[in-house]
């Protein structure tokens, strides 16, 4: 379920008591007008919340990635291995920091295949980018193994997944450097914006200051005095995201409670009729879509009629395909790269998957898996 099925009076009440304390929409500074530094509140609360010894919110999950690489150190014209099944943006921030994507194919999991992972490895790797997609954890305990072998660090994209745990930990909690996505189709939402969750102070401390234009915030010089070390650029959250994210946050468990029934009236019934996709041992989803197989286009068809007839909709399987699978982006890659994802494609384009809305009740759900097991 997206986070804006649930936006309602909180956080309208909390957006109008913005502009009631002062009005002041920048996270930094003019601290005479104001009560309160709410990205600043929003970022410890994250912390708290997912057990992560620092947060920084920035202005998207795309900038939280490019942000990330940066703080790793990744520069020009070194790769950085992540997968096939992806959203564009993870790409997207490899390629603007000039460094060179290198894709490898997922397994049934529909996540990275940590086999072809090693074999993609080479000298020039500087970063993997393993990607948790439409809240199903990666097999993290692979590709750590396999990434602390070659000391390699990893960016858990974890935009598709937050909520979702493995080993009893929070997806984006797990490595060096995670990221979250709070855009409008997420499960918690602030319109546009995102997070960088780490426990090591040095990346946190590049990245405080990166994304702020280099201000180091250093306590002994006002703002329009502070000093700096390094270049940066602006991908600051709005005090207005930031309010709204505090009030999302305290939602957060509801909303996978919420996922969790409706997924469940789905899978309880389907899983005697299609192959459905599997769970990695020792995680646990955030139920955000329902994933399953069909055997051929015929049947996939089949399934779309009944899915439409009760004014269902599909989450990115198939209906934007083409922007959640390198196999469409020769505009970007290598057309060696996009051979090479034809593994993906294949495996993804016989699969659909439902999105789980509150907006649509448990018995809805019921009846939609009634009617698709007839098939």
């Amino acid at each position: 379920m997206p986070g804006y099925e649930l936006i309602n009076q909180k956080e309208k009440k909390a957006v109008s008591k913005l502009f009631d304390q002062g009005g002041v929409l920048f996270a930094h500074g003019f601290d005479s007008l104001r009560k309160n530094f709410h990205v600043r509140e929003f970022e410890k609360n994250c912390s708290k919340f997912f057990k992560a010894k620092h947060c920084l919110a920035v202005s998207s999950g795309t900038a939280a990635i490019k942000i990330a690489l940066k703080a790793l150190g990744v520069k020009r014209g070194d790769e950085v291995i992540t997968q096939a099944f992806n959203f564009i943006a993870t790409i997207e921030a490899i390629l603007d920091i000039g460094a060179k994507p290198i894709i490898v194919n997922v397994n049934e999991n529909l996540n990275m295949d940590p086999d072809e992972l090693k074999k993609k490895i080479t000298k020039k790797t500087k970063a993997v980018i393993p990607v948790h997609m439409l809240g199903f954890s990666c097999d993290m305990k692979k590709i750590k193994n396999i990434c602390n072998f070659y000391k390699l660090p990893i960016v858990e994209d974890n935009c598709e997944s937050v909520g979702a745990k493995y080993n009893k930990k929070y997806l984006g909690t797990l490595t060096d450097i995670g990221i979250f996505s709070f855009d409008h189709g997420k499960i918690l939402t602030t319109g546009e914006g995102g997070l960088i969750l780490t426990n090591n102070k040095k990346y946190i401390k590049y990245c405080r200051e990166y994304h702020d234009h280099g201000h180091e915030g250093n306590p002994r010089y006002s703002r329009g005095n502070d000093t700096s070390s390094i270049s940066g650029f602006n991908y600051r959250m709005t005090e207005i995201q930031g309010v709204i994210g505090k009030e999302q946050l305290k939602k957060l468990n509801l909303i996978i409670k919420l996922n969790k029934k409706r997924y469940q009236c789905l899978r309880s019934i389907l899983a005697n009729f299609f192959t459905i996709r599997p769970e990695i041992h020792r995680s646990e989803t955030n139920y955000d879509a329902f994933i399953f197989f069909t055997r051929n286009n015929k049947q996939k068809n089949k399934v779309l009629d009944v899915i439409k007839k009760n004014k269902f909709g599909t989450k990115n399987l198939p209906d934007a395909i083409k922007w959640h699978c390198a196999y469409f982006w020769g505009h970007i890659l290598e057309k060696k790269q996009i051979q090479y994802c034809k593994k993906t494609f294949k495996i993804l384009r016989t699969a659909v998957a439902i999105p789980i809305n509150l907006k649509r009740s448990s018995k809805e759900y019921k009846k939609l898996a009634i009617d698709l097991s007839r098939i």
